[in-house]
């Protein structure tokens, strides 16, 4: 169940995001970001490619059930890749509605970390060795992580699961 009032907004959903990164012994660095109109203009803001930033997209099963994909942000997620991955021959993204019960997150603060069901997670290969920045749980916030520790950390499968953009 998500908490009423919009919690990404409130500061709850960044505090999650820091709590469980803490938890798996994670070392993030959060840092609030000015709005942009762009990926391109976000990663300018920060001094990184936009390739360095990376999506949180929660994605839905056909059984009802959800995970996480981690792409980045130069790049799209490739479906046909992933459904074989997983192994299923349908997946989709969820309305925003449903997305924020599955997770806890709005759309725009989504990750994994802290989300209100800890669903599995799949990265992108090409994040690796890098440090990325990714959502943080709340709006005008970014976390910067290392790819490495943060796949080993949340036991995500990292595949070639996105194409370019």
């Amino acid at each position: 169940m998500v908490p009423s009032g919009g919690e990404a907004g409130n500061g709850v959903g960044r505090e999650r995001f820091l709590a469980d990164a803490a938890a798996r012994g994670l070392h993030v660095e959060v840092v609030e970001r000015p709005a942009a109109l762009s990926l391109e203009e976000a990663a300018a803001g920060m001094g990184i490619s936009p390739a360095d930033i990376v999506k949180s997209l929660v994605v839905k099963h056909k059984d009802g059930s959800f995970l996480f994909a981690l792409i980045p942000g130069d790049r799209q997620i490739s479906w046909p890749k992933l459904r074989t991955l997983v192994g299923v021959n349908k997946l989709s993204l969820p309305p925003a509605d449903m997305a924020l019960e599955a997770t806890g997150y709005e759309r725009g603060t989504i990750t994994p970390l802290g989300s209100v069901t800890a669903w599995p997670v799949y990265a992108d290969a090409s994040i690796t060795g890098r440090r990325i920045s990714m959502g943080a749980g709340a709006h005008g916030y970014s976390a910067f992580v290392d790819a490495d520790a943060l796949t080993s950390a949340l036991d995500a499968v990292v595949a070639d699961i996105s194409d370019p953009v």
